[in-house]
């Protein structure tokens, strides 16, 4: 079946011998389930362990992105902590430069007390994996990047991180497996904020994980119920419901995205323009080569000519605000709204300037949105 059939149909299906067989499945709120006997336990029994919403959710998010085993989670960091959680004391991470701000905070702060190292790669498909010491036994990356939309190329890194031994785990948040399916690139985990485009209505919190290895799916689900960090029933039917949607809303909000794209290229508003959806990205060609589509995520370097508060405040559509991939237009200020835990001089090493803005452009209509950052910018003009 295509994507959009799997996106509606797909899950658990029918239950087995079941009466009622409801189009929408259930929300099971029990938090533990009856037993046949002592000696005789059924699929489920406590929800933080096992839930058959949640696992209709996890059936669901495994079939789209073409993987064996899924897990859902709270939040999207609760996602990266999981994957993170199959790496111990000694251990060193090799994480792309920019990144989500909470992924940034984890590898700081909580690796520091857990005695992991990590190494930040400027550009990991010029990256000799060879000059990399032996503790390093991961890879973190995300492509497109969190906020610079930088592009990695995913077979190329998997490649040389698999030929010294080493696990790749990719945030493919920002595309989807709609658009992007790293696992089919040779990524060996790959994590989700479900709270952007999955959910897409900034109404939940959400994560996934997924992954075809069966022995490190049984560490990570052993992991998951330890650690707590479950998706709650409601929250999954919620997802689960949204998902039904995921195909147009991501083709509409490419679209819209592609179009402010242009704008902003065309326009004398911004000094850069950070989107691989423009042929001018220096990642353009390797992005169209593992991805479908362009994603609704751009980032722009305001000229020097436009006040950045002003034309943020101005904004009648798009609201200040932080998060992305809800139906509605949002506009971030990173180096202060996200990306505030970078220290100073690693913000201006790799990008991240006082007058940059990242949007997150929604499904609205495309010549609302274009009118509303016009009129902004007439009232930003300096």
């Amino acid at each position: 079946m295509k994507y959009e059939t799997i996106a509606i149909h797909g899950g658990r299906g029918n239950e087995e011998g079941a009466r009622i067989r409801p189009v929408t499945y259930p929300i099971y709120l029990s938090s533990t389930f009856t037993q046949d006997s002592l000696d005789q336990f059924n699929e489920f029994m406590y929800t933080r362990s096992n839930n058959p919403t949640r696992n209709n959710l996890e059936t669901l998010a495994a079939q789209l992105e073409g993987a064996s085993h899924a897990l859902a989670v709270s939040t999207g960091m609760a996602a990266v902590s999981l994957a993170f959680s199959l790496i111990g004391p000694g251990e060193k991470v090799l994480i792309n430069s920019n990144v989500y701000g909470g992924t940034w905070n984890f590898v700081t702060e909580v690796f520091r007390t857990r005695g992991i190292e990590f190494e930040i790669v400027t550009d990991f498909n010029s990256y000799d994996f060879d000059k990399s010491d032996s503790s390093v036994t991961t890879v973190f990356l995300e492509t497109p990047s969190n906020p610079l939309l930088e592009i990695t190329d995913i077979r190329r890194v998997a490649e040389e991180a698999h030929a010294r031994g080493l696990r790749l785990i990719v945030d493919n948040t920002f595309m989807t497996s709609y658009y992007q399916k790293p696992l089919d690139l040779g990524a060996d985990i790959v994590v989700y904020s479900a709270t952007k485009y999955y959910a897409g209505h900034s109404d939940i919190l959400a994560g996934l994980v997924l992954l075809n290895d069966d022995e490190v799916y049984t560490r990570l689900k052993f992991n998951q119920k330890t650690l707590g960090a479950v998706l709650d029933p409601v929250s999954a039917f919620s997802l689960t419901k949204s998902i039904k949607t995921l195909p147009l809303r991501m083709r509409q909000h490419d679209s819209n995205a592609q179009a402010v794209a242009e704008f902003f290229r065309d326009s004398d508003a911004a000094d850069a323009v950070f989107y691989p959806g423009l042929p001018d990205h220096p990642g353009y060609e390797i992005h169209r080569s593992q991805a479908s589509g362009n994603g609704a995520v751009l980032s722009i370097r305001l000229s020097d000519r436009y006040d950045p508060g002003v034309f943020c405040n101005s904004l009648r559509l798009f609201e200040l605000a932080v998060s992305l991939g809800g139906v509605e237009s949002l506009i971030c200020h990173p180096g202060t709204m996200t990306h505030e835990e970078y220290p100073a001089d690693l913000q201006e090493e790799i990008g991240i300037s006082g007058n940059l803005l990242r949007l997150s452009v929604g499904i609205e209509d495309i010549e609302d949105i274009l009118t509303d950052i016009r009129q902004a910018l007439a009232v930003a003009r300096r």
